[in-house]
């Protein structure tokens, strides 16, 4: 009986591994989707949130943004965790963590408890998205299979993040503003359990111990840098010590953990990885495609709203065809690498993005659906191409055994480029708005300057001036705004044609080699496939 049951086992993981893998791939791109929608879900939530937790101004800033900031900061130690006990396991307690987490958070009766809970989404978060990516690794070690399963799971990415503020929109239309986190509990009550059976384990082949005190420090140092960087995309002053302390910190810490994992005989992460170009320009490229999305979709959602008056759900609306060309392009992604090689792709892409940017600049004060509808697709098509042929890049260079820490590095390079767009991007518009309202007929300095912070704040003086120094203000608030709409838009088609020339660092062709040994055949889950039998 017990030889009958082993001979069995192995039949099925010599027969049904290379079937079974594309289930693998759904369960990761659920576990992907629910990460992905939780980063976004919340923000049509937060005026509902404001009115029944009443939290401060402070507070209200730590709902929104300490799952991002906690999620960042993690996603290099559960990385390199995962390599040494186990990808698997570090995901599944990655799943559970966020169902409780989610309980937590829609049952919160002040915003303290919220925010503890949005804390522990992030930590479960952590442990999820790297291990996603990292499992992805192992289960596809063939390039081109590998690539177009990267494709569906950057495909997903993008309908999570479109969707969320959409099923966030319905949900509260409906039910109370708890329910946008009560929908992560069924979804994790099948994930864990079809997790647990379908998903294989591994593990990177390496020796000696993990390094705690690195990835402490850089767990600190990211939490640091990711803070100074959403503190400068606020608007505040980069010399105020509550922005530079953070970036001061952050960039210590991480300057010595690079240091200390120079010097260790088993790293956390094997920084030689940036020795390959292909490698270090995937992740700059990365960097740069989420420092122009990121700023560019902030911008084009205020100029939907405050300039062209549309509502919240219009505005989704009108930026659905971005997520929809994303999708096709991740999809297409695989067939595009394989015929045109990395640098050929990412290439290509940075300049589509490029050339949708510029004809976006054609954005005026009156509502030009056609020019939208063709702007956006462009820019979805190209930035998912970039970020397509950039990771399947970064994560085919890695070796195997450092999956989980290169998925890692991917995954906050990502991270900070969003955060360092909205820094960025942000200054520059601001600093092309505010001139224009400087000397407004009529109008007294102080309600000038304070019109100057926002197109959202201008309305609001305006509205208090009244008659003609109110309309005259409104009028060349709008006016300034697109006018810093365009140089904004000028300046992201710089930082893309840059990307594109980094990316010609990039190989010129998709090379396909043969699996290294030990990565080919996925193993199986032990509880599942050899089930233990009694002598």
């Amino acid at each position: 009986m017990s030889g009958t049951t082993t001979a069995a086992a192995r039949c099925r993981r010599e027969a049904g591994a290379g079937a079974n893998r594309w289930v693998v791939l759904v369960v990761l791109c659920v576990s992907l989707l629910l990460v992905a929608l939780d980063a976004t879900v919340l923000h049509v939530a937060v005026p509902a949130v404001t009115e029944d937790l009443k939290p401060g101004a402070i507070e209200l800033l730590w709902i929104v943004d300490v799952y991002p900031l906690v999620c960042a900061s993690l996603l290099i130690l559960f990385g390199t965790l995962g390599d040494r006990v186990g990808r698997r396991r570090i995901l599944l307690f990655g799943y559970a963590l966020f169902g409780v987490a989610s309980a937590l958070a829609a049952l919160a009766d002040n915003a303290q408890v919220l925010i503890a809970a949005r804390a522990l989404l992030g930590v479960g978060g952590a442990m999820i998205m790297p291990a996603t990516l990292s499992i992805l690794r192992q289960v596809f070690p063939d390039r081109r299979e590998r690539a177009l399963a990267i494709g569906i799971w950057s495909a997903v990415a993008a309908v999570g993040a479109a969707v969320g503020p959409l099923l966030g929109g319905f949900l509260l239309e409906h039910f109370w503003w708890g329910s946008v986190f009560l929908i992560n509990i069924p979804l994790m009550l099948v994930s864990l359990p079809v997790g647990r059976m379908l998903l294989p384990e591994s593990r990177g082949d390496r020796g000696g111990p993990w390094d705690v005190v690195g990835a402490l420090m850089a767990a600190a140092g990211l939490f640091g840098l990711v803070l100074g960087v959403k503190r400068l995309g606020g608007g505040e002053a980069p010399l105020s010590p509550y922005t530079l302390l953070p970036l001061l910190v952050g960039g210590a810490l991480m300057a010595g953990f690079v240091r200390r994992q120079r010097r260790r005989e088993h790293p956390l992460v094997e920084l030689r990885m940036f020795a390959r170009p292909a490698f270090s320009t995937s992740v700059g490229c990365i960097v740069l495609a989420m420092l122009a999305l990121v700023g560019l979709e902030l911008i084009a959602a205020q100029y939907l709203q405050l300039v062209l008056g549309l509502s919240p759900l219009e505005t989704g609306l009108r930026l659905l065809p971005l997520t929809v060309a994303a999708m096709a392009s991740g999809l297409a992604g695989a067939k595009l690498l394989r015929r045109f090689g990395p640098r050929t792709m990412v290439c290509f892409g940075f300049c589509l993005t490029a050339a949708a940017v510029v004809t976006l600049t054609a954005m005026g004060g009156d509502d030009n659906a056609g020019l939208l509808l063709f702007g956006f697709v462009l820019l979805g098509f190209g930035l998912e191409t970039t970020l397509f042929g950039a990771y399947e890049s970064m994560l085919s260079e890695a070796p195997p055994d450092q999956a989980g820490g290169a998925a890692a590095i991917g995954e906050t390079s990502y991270q900070l480029g969003a955060g360092i767009g909205i820094a960025l991007l942000g200054s520059v518009m601001n600093a092309a708005y505010a001139p224009g309202l400087s000397s407004v007929p009529g109008v007294p300095a102080a309600d000038s300057a304070a019109a100057g912070h926002s197109l959202g704040e201008a309305y609001d003086v305006s509205a208090r001036l009244g008659g003609e120094r109110g309309e005259a203000l409104r009028h060349a608030a709008r006016e300034s705004f697109v006018h810093g709409l365009h140089v904004t838009l000028l300046v992201s088609a710089g930082l893309l044609l840059l990307g594109a020339v980094m990316a010609l660092r990039l190989p010129r062709v998709m090379e396909c080699g043969v699996p290294a040994a030990g990565s080919a055949e996925i193993p199986a889950p032990r509880d599942v496939m050899e089930p233990r039998v009694s002598a």
